[in-house]
C-alpha cells in the first residue's frame, strides 16, 4: 500500500477489534498504513518515531532503503493475515518473510530459569522486524494468529481481531466495511444489462 493525500478522518473513527497482547503489536505494524492513507512508514523519520513509540530496535539513522524493507515485510504479514480467511499464502509472501526472519537471526534463547523464547540476534531494523516476527510465531503456536484477520472490503485492508465464537467474521466492522461491500454488490448487480426474453414460437406460429 502506498501513502496518498485522502479526507481528513472522522473525530470519532468506529472502534475496530484490537488483538489481545503482544499479537497487538502485529495488528499495529500492518495498520501503520491507516484508513486515510496516511503511511506511518512512509519515510526514515516517521519509521523511526513509529519503533520509538512501540519500544523496538534501530529507531535511528534510518535510509530510504530501511522503509522499503520494512514496507515489504509490512505488506507481506498483511498478506499472510488474509490468508486466515481468504487465498492460500503466496510464494512470495512466504521468502519475503522468510529472509526477513534470517536477516534477523531468529533463534532460541534461555532465560535464567530454563524457559525458551524465539528472539532475534540481529541489531537495528532487522532486530525490530525479527521481534514483531516472533510475535507471530508465538501467536501461531497459541493459536490467537488464526483470529488476526484483514477487511475484505479492498478499499480498507485493515487487520482486525476476530472475536467471533466461530470465526466468521470477514469485515472489520460491519457497520461501515460489511454494509459498503453490500451496497456495492447491490449496484454491481441493477448494472448488469438484462437478457432480453426469446419468446418460444408455437406449433401454430410455424404454419
Amino acid at each position: 500500500m502506498s501513502s496518498s493525500e485522502g479526507p481528513e478522518p472522522p473525530k470519532d473513527p468506529p472502534k475496530r477489534e484490537l488483538a489481545p497482547g503482544e499479537l497487538r503489536l502485529v495488528q499495529d505494524f500492518i495498520n501503520a498504513w491507516d484508513l486515510w492513507g496516511v503511511d506511518r512508514h512512509s519515510k526514515p523519520s516517521t519509521l523511526e518515531l513509529w519503533l520509538s513509540e512501540h519500544r523496538l530496535p534501530g529507531a535511528d539513522n534510518l535510509t530510504d532503503a530501511d522503509v522499503r524493507h520494512a514496507v515489504t515485510v509490512r505488506e507481506a504479514l498483511r498478506d499472510l493475515a488474509a490468508a486466515n480467511d481468504g487465498p492460500p499464502v503466496s510464494k512470495d509472501v512466504v521468502e519475503t518473510l522468510s529472509r526477513a526472519a534470517r536477516s534477523a537471526h531468529l533463534g532460541v534463547q534461555f532465560d535464567k530459569s530454563g524457559r525458551a523464547a524465539l528472539e532475534p540476534h540481529a541489531l537495528g531494523l532487522d532486530a525490530a522486524l525479527g521481534a514483531i516476527l516472533a510475535v507471530v510465531a508465538r501467536s501461531m503456536l497459541d493459536g490467537s494468529w488464526a483470529r488476526l484477520k484483514v477487511c475484505r472490503d479492498d478499499t480498507c485492508r485493515w487487520a482486525f481481531y476476530d472475536r467471533s465464537k466461530n470465526r466468521s467474521s470477514c469485515w472489520c466492522l460491519m457497520s461501515v466495511c460489511g454494509n459498503r461491500s453490500k451496497v456495492r454488490r447491490h449496484r454491481q448487480h441493477r448494472s448488469r444489462p438484462t437478457k432480453p426474453v426469446r419468446r418460444k414460437r408455437s406449433p401454430e406460429s410455424a404454419l
